[in-house]
């Protein structure tokens, strides 16, 4: 009886300590491409100093997404074709997996995302994402407002020959490298890899001439833009400002310069028990039928 209530004791005491334990919920698994044009997609591994294009395999997709905002790793750029001409702007790529034991979709964007259903443009001072995002843009930087409004150009100006020029399309292809969720308070962190400088960028795109486009900071930031789909919700992340990532595109050597981290308020893990917890319960479980047995044989 002694040897049997130290068996008890011992196991309650393993269970007891360690059932509180949280899931480790980590980065996403299980990642799969999807969407209306689901092979429109890039995969970039990388090295101490370079990414650079891989194979579109499934296991190339799930490595490069393990990196962080200290040290980002590949990517894996949707809807790839958008600078392309005769990109379809009506599709999307999506990737989605799980993470914390909820279903998390990312995906590039379509001319509904930026004009609203159904329409193929838009124009200066409508309420939708175009006109949110663009006006943020320029306003993330007050040098840029000011240097604007003394050379006679208005962001309705602006914002037509970005559209013009293919603007949109062009921010709606991300380049996802991480996603992360901490255990404690779930939040889940992206990474979208971009232009550490997105000045070489944006001059084109705005229409600029040269000579006034010298004049601009040296250093403007602006994410990609992400749609994601989490607990029912679905919801436009992006940034103005990025950390180095210390990488370079090998081909190109300006992308993927700049890490631009944005975040989603996840779910946290549900606690569950530890294998520790497991083998406790069947511990006391396993004494509990063992003394009841010697009772029957008692009898």
């Amino acid at each position: 009886m002694t040897f049997q209530k130290l068996l008890i004791g011992a196991s309650m005491a393993i269970g007891v300590s360690v059932v509180t334990v949280p899931a480790q919920a980590g980065t996403l698994i299980g990642a799969t491409i999807g969407g209306t044009a689901a092979s429109d997609y890039l995969v970039y591994d990388s090295n101490a100093t370079n990414t650079f294009t891989v194979a579109n395999t499934s296991e190339n997709v799930q490595k490069v997404l393990s990196g962080n905002a200290a040290s980002p790793t590949g990517n894996v750029e949707l809807a790839a074709s958008s600078e392309q001409a005769g990109f379809d702007f009506t599709k999307n790529t999506t990737l989605t997996g799980t993470i914390g034991g909820k279903t998390l979709t990312l995906s590039s964007l379509t001319s509904d995302d930026w004009f609203g259903v159904g329409q193929t443009t838009t124009t200066y001072g409508l309420n939708n994402l175009a006109n949110t995002w663009f006006n943020q843009a320029l306003n993330s930087n007050s040098t840029i407002s000011t240097l604007l409004a003394a050379s006679g150009y208005t962001q309705q100006t602006l914002f037509n020959s970005f559209l013009t020029n293919g603007g949109f399309q062009r921010f709606s292809d991300p380049n996802i490298s991480y996603v992360n969720q901490d255990d404690t308070s779930g939040l889940i962190s992206i990474g979208l890899a971009g232009h550490l400088n997105a000045t070489p960028l944006i001059i084109p795109l705005l229409g600029l001439p040269s000579n006034l486009s010298k004049l601009l900071p040296p250093s403007l930031q602006a994410s990609e833009i992400v749609k994601y789909t989490y607990d029912g919700k679905t919801d436009y992340l992006y940034s103005f400002k990025a950390t180095n990532s210390g990488l370079l595109e090998l081909s190109d050597h300006i992308s993927h310069s700049g890490n631009y981290e944005v975040t989603i308020k996840g779910v946290p893990p549900a606690a569950v028990p530890e294998p520790s917890v497991m083998l406790g319960l069947l511990g006391v479980a396993g004494v509990f039928v063992t003394q009841r047995k010697f009772k029957k044989a008692s009898i």
